[in-house]
């Protein structure tokens, strides 16, 4: 049994009354009055058992976008069922409105929309339903709670996606309708033309020339069919915020921009997420699907507040990469991290792979380090130097051992993990 709001404006008024009066009759008579409406509602409200509850929406929907679902409520009974229904889901899900006012009569059913705008990434689940159903007099009622199992998953933005155009132009500049036939701008090779002034006199084929009777040269083209391994540091580094945002989330944005382009350069791109163990692995999906893939093996993956553990994430890249392979590491250019974790077992990734490290700036240092006019702005500047300083010095490590680095800042590093990529695929480098 439940009571509601009116049985409690109902009382009191009663209360008044009986005051007012100052009589037994009267007393006894308010209540006579009050249990019986409670009595009567309780007794004519619908039964909440028979009731069946069904779910239908959608099941995934990107971070910042909304998703639209409803909760079908049918009434097989012989009552008409008057009712408050509070659809229950986690916090985080956003979801909207919290209570319902629903008449359903006998042997119908009706649909309630619910609305998700999720604050964060994963799996959202549907909690209870509560279904308070009323009398006519709406004093009281029956109450239970019913489950009507839904989740849906909050993937990860791409926000980036708005270079995806710009770099497939460029793209197929590199491999297709502009490409430019000269030797250097990859190492496939693609056909035989003839010779015409200027080009580069090391790209003649002289047994075409032989065969012939003319002089021929070699074009290339970028490789297509090679393979990319993205491995994404959940270790502690990645929780950190750079301009609001976590890095991980923004490495996660650049993961999707790369994996989409190479995707289209007809590439094999695999996914790898790493700190003490894999958190979320994608190993041969098809290049139609990979991208879907990557983004809903990220969905549920947080950052990890332990150190990561650089061996046993050398292994795993390794043992993924069982082919040569270009190997992005998305992480951060911390120096005790770098230094004493990933520069070590550095060689074994460049000794037969091309490594590429990609981390997110923080745009604030150099704000920081431009400061000056008392003491205390000073010192920041001075530690923003300190902090720059160290970024450089462990990039340049990096560079010393074979692996290219990209350090951008929040919007900039997406699109120059991009440039990096496409570079590398011009220059026959993967």
């Amino acid at each position: 049994m439940a009571l509601t709001g009116r049985a409690a404006l109902a009382a009191l008024v009663g209360t008044l009354v009986i005051l007012a009066a100052r009589d037994l009759v009267a007393l006894l008579a308010v209540n006579g009055l009050l249990l019986t409406a409670i009595i009567t509602d309780l007794v004519v409200a619908a039964p909440i058992k028979p009731l069946q509850l069904a779910r239908a929406g959608d099941i995934k929907v990107l971070l910042g976008q909304s998703a639209a679902l409803t909760l079908t409520v049918t009434n097989p009974g012989r009552r008409t069922l008057r009712a408050d229904i509070r659809d229950a889901w986690q916090p985080s899900a956003g979801a909207q409105p919290h209570h319902l006012r629903v008449h359903i009569p006998a042997g119908t059913r009706a649909a309630l929309a619910t609305t998700l705008t999720p604050s964060r990434r994963g799996d959202k689940a549907a909690a209870m339903v509560t279904i308070r159903s009323l009398g006519p007099f709406g004093l009281a009622g029956r109450q239970a709670r019913r489950q009507a199992p839904w989740t849906v998953r909050v993937l990860p933005p791409f926000r980036s996606r708005r270079h995806l155009p710009e770099k497939l132009s460029r793209l197929r500049q590199l491999d297709g309708q502009h490409r430019a036939l000269l030797r250097g701008q990859g190492s496939e090779f693609d056909s035989l033309r003839e010779y015409v002034i200027g080009d580069d006199v090391r790209s003649i084929d002289w047994r075409a020339a032989a065969r012939r009777g003319d002089v021929m040269v070699r074009t290339w083209r970028p490789e297509r069919d090679r393979r990319i391994l993205v491995v994404l540091d959940t270790g502690r580094t990645s929780a950190g915020r750079v301009a609001g945002i976590p890095r991980l989330d923004t490495s996660m944005d650049a993961t999707l921009l790369l994996t989409a382009l190479a995707s289209r350069a007809g590439d094999r791109v695999d996914f790898l997420a790493f700190d003490r163990r894999v958190r979320a692995r994608v190993v041969g999906a098809t290049r139609s699907a990979v991208l879907s893939s990557v983004t809903e093996a990220m969905a549920n993956i947080g950052p990890e507040l332990v150190e990561t553990d650089a061996a046993a994430l050398a292994s795993a890249a390794l043992t993924t990469a069982r082919h040569r392979s270009l190997i992005v590491l998305l992480t951060d250019l911390n120096p005790a991290a770098i230094t004493e974790g990933l520069l070590p077992r550095l060689p074994l990734l460049t000794a037969r792979n091309q490594v590429l490290v990609a981390a997110v700036a923080d745009p604030a240092l150099a704000d920081m380090a431009s400061g000056r006019g008392d003491a205390a702005r000073v010192y920041s500047a001075a530690a923003a130097e300190q902090a720059r300083a160290g970024r450089q010095r462990v990039s340049v490590l990096l560079q010393r051992r074979g692996a290219q680095v990209v350090d951008a800042p929040p919007d900039r590093l997406p699109s120059a993990l991009a440039d990096a990529y496409l570079e590398l695929k011009a220059a026959g480098r993967l």
